[in-house]
């Protein structure tokens, strides 16, 4: 390594975050840029393990160790091939993910973990400063077409490694603009738009075709994509958001968390917000149910709002500040965790159930009912939830923003229309090739996995990837004759290419 004590001689060091009077009046990047000086000595930091557990507890099997060891030595062109031989967006899981690798790091046992996701944004960011990252357009073509619908991380990842073996590939996005998720469901203050808009524009010019504005299943049947195409990905995400099924739910002022997310990224993108949609919070009591990232997100997009006053009520109990005896080392350590827009203020309710809403006179929400609750395990070690006698309360509000999670992907449209199975959990049901029930049909990321981080999106789209690779190639040994367009039984034809451009101007 590096250096053999470096973790004697550096204190781990955190992101630095603007100061919250400063950053609740922006929507711009809560982190400030480490230096290439400070983050040199965090790679410094990384030991000579031996066994690495932060590369095993990583979706995407980043090789960590030898890249911190590259930083060290100031080689940020070695550790920039090492990290994308691993991962085409580190600039989106280091903005992003929680960093599964750290809760793994060997160092700590004893001492505070390396610090993984800092060394990993700034060699990304290095490459981009000084041109190491450049379009890679493949050098040959194989003349396989493949459609991949959604443009989120799965999605993108997946394009990208196809198109550079030579496959042209076409991204299908309902919406007005590529990105998915992380362009309409992470606020800027997590993922400024132009981190995003450049690694598009790398995917453009090395020949990924995008089409937005076309909903597969509504704008175009989805059999459309089954004649022009040799095989299709589905990569559109966990849709389903899961509902709050209480007394006065139809109550106006109650919304799904994207709904915000949503207009606020447009907003800040400078889009058009249809004024009898628009969710106003400005000096409102608002209520956020629900204590995940996406919970988290309400809560800072609120505070930027100006909101008067913003709570927060999460169903599970407080965890702990320090591991449980049941969460040992490499587990990722479920520990109490204070995220930058719940330092920015608000209050956080632990293990609260919502019984009801109460509207007034006008069918807007003007309070919640509530209990406290109670866990505790039953004979088999189960968690059993059970209510706290006398502790029901009310809380006034204004606006309840739902952020409880999703429930699979939307079943009305391209699902439907493919008769694809679905798993015990609403997602699309795939084999371990990623393969869903029609051949050549494949699935990736939340809509085959269910709601999950945006490593394991990455991660996803890779393998995906990889299993139509496989598929393509075990198709070109079979006879022309029985060579079939994504399993509808459809002979391969030559002319497919004209259909596929009507498709695409659809």
């Amino acid at each position: 390594m590096g250096e053999i004590e470096g973790f004697l001689k550096y204190e781990r060091q955190e992101l630095r975050a603007r100061p919250v009077s400063e950053r609740v009046g922006d929507y711009r990047d809560v982190y400030e840029p480490p230096t290439d000086e400070v983050v040199v000595k965090q790679g410094a930091r990384c030991l000579d393990c031996g066994i690495p557990y932060c590369h095993t507890a990583c979706p995407l099997g980043n090789f960590i160790p030898w890249w911190n060891d590259r930083v060290s030595e100031h080689d940020w062109a070695g550790a920039l091939a090492q990290l994308q031989r691993d991962n085409n967006f580190p600039e989106f899981t280091g903005h992003l993910c929680p960093a599964l690798c750290e809760g793994s790091c060997s160092l700590g046992l004893n001492f505070d973990p390396v610090a993984i996701r800092m060394i990993e944004l700034r060699i990304v960011e290095h490459g981009f400063e000084h041109g190491l990252i450049r379009p890679q357009p493949p050098q040959r073509q194989t003349g396989k077409r493949i459609a991949i619908v959604g443009s989120g991380p799965a999605g993108l990842a997946a394009a990208q490694q196809l198109r550079r073996n030579g496959h042209e590939v076409t991204v299908f996005e309902r919406d007005t603009q590529v990105g998915g998720l992380l362009r309409y469901g992470i606020p800027d203050f997590k993922l400024e738009k132009w981190v995003l808009d450049r690694r598009i524009a790398q995917l453009e010019a090395e020949g990924v075709v995008f089409h937005t504005g076309i909903n597969v299943g509504t704008s175009i049947p989805a059999s459309e994509l089954c004649i022009g195409f040799d095989a299709v990905l589905l990569a559109g995400g966990a849709q389903q958001p899961r509902d709050l099924v209480v007394p006065g739910r139809e109550l106006g002022g109650v919304h799904f968390a994207m709904a915000l997310l949503r207009q606020q990224n447009r907003r800040i993108a400078g889009a058009a917000i249809d004024p009898q949609q628009a969710i106003d919070l400005h000096g409102k009591h608002v209520l956020v149910i629900g204590g995940g990232d996406t919970g988290a997100d309400c809560v800072g997009t609120a505070l930027r709002e100006g909101a008067a006053t913003v709570t927060s009520f999460e169903l599970l109990p407080k965890p702990p500040t320090n591991r449980a005896a049941d969460n040992p080392w490499p587990e990722w350590p479920r520990i109490f965790r204070t995220p930058a827009s719940h330092q920015e203020g608000g209050e956080r309710r632990y293990s609260v159930r919502t019984t009801g809403l109460i509207g007034d006179p006008n069918g807007q929400i003007c309070a919640v009912e509530a209990v406290e609750v109670a866990w505790n395990h039953d004979a088999a070690g189960q968690l059993q939830i059970q209510d706290i006698p006398d502790s029901a309360f009310s809380l006034p509000c204004d606006v309840v923003l739902l952020a409880l999670g999703f429930v699979g992907t939307r079943r009305a449209g391209m699902i439907e229309q493919l008769g694809l199975n679905l798993d015990a959990r609403g997602n699309i049901a795939t084999d371990e090739h990623n393969m869903t029930s029609r051949p050549g049909v494949f699935a990736a990321g939340d809509m085959r996995r269910g709601q999950s981080l945006v490593v394991w999106a990455i991660a996803e789209g890779r393998a995906a990837a990889e299993s139509i690779e496989r598929y393509l190639l075990a198709q070109a040994h079979m006879p022309a004759e029985e060579l079939l367009v994504v399993g509808v039984g459809v002979e391969f034809r030559a002319d497919c290419s004209d259909r596929t451009d009507q498709v695409g101007a659809v």
